[in-house]
């Protein structure tokens, strides 16, 4: 899926007061804060549960640039999230 040029896909807010909150990347996109990913349990993410809690911290796929929002819309719609027309 080619994004170029596609600017709603990214933004980084480097004034959040918890920015970086995972790890100092030059294209780390804050468009997804919360992932949409989380409930999912196989969101190809890499995290690790702690005491029945996902814990994501050291995962930078929903982050990852425009990359990153082609896979979440791809995961997305691979689980059916998106309601169809007319429904």
């Amino acid at each position: 899926m080619d994004l170029t040029g596609r600017h709603y896909t990214w933004f980084q807010n480097s004034e959040c007061e918890y920015f970086p909150c995972h790890d100092d990347v030059a294209d780390f996109n804050c468009l997804f804060c919360y992932c949409p990913l989380y409930r999912m349990k196989d969101c190809g993410g890499g995290y690790v549960m702690r005491n029945g809690i996902k814990d994501c911290s050291f995962c930078l796929l929903p982050h990852n640039g425009a990359e990153g929002y082609a896979y979440v819309l791809a995961k997305l719609r691979e689980a059916n999230a998106f309601e169809k027309e007319g429904d």
